[in-house]
């Protein structure tokens, strides 16, 4: 499952699971709207079978655009929630739905 979303009850939060599958590549981070599109703290972790996974705390009760970057290639979910169109990209992003 790419993005796994698990609600937290006491805090305003939903801990977001991502996971893109990128064998060849070396590095791959998960920027968008929730961490103002800063690759370094978007950066997700290789496992062993080629995929990269992180975990992050995103405010409930959003929508937020974001990309997988793969070593260096902006790149979308596409199981994302929705899509939407970027004038400054000239590119669709994907959408998370809290």
């Amino acid at each position: 499952m790419p993005i796994k979303k698990q609600f937290v009850k006491t805090k305003p939060v939903c801990k977001v699971t991502f996971s893109v599958a990128a064998k060849a590549a070396s590095h791959a981070s998960v920027v968008g709207d929730f961490n103002n599109w800063n690759v370094a703290e978007g950066a997700l972790s290789k496992l062993k079978n080629g995929t990269f996974k992180g975990v992050f705390d995103v405010a409930k009760d959003a929508a937020y655009e974001f990309k997988y970057v793969i070593d260096g290639v902006f790149v979308n979910e596409p199981e994302a929630d929705s899509f939407k169109w970027n004038d400054f990209a000239g590119a669709e992003n994907s959408i998370l739905i809290i």
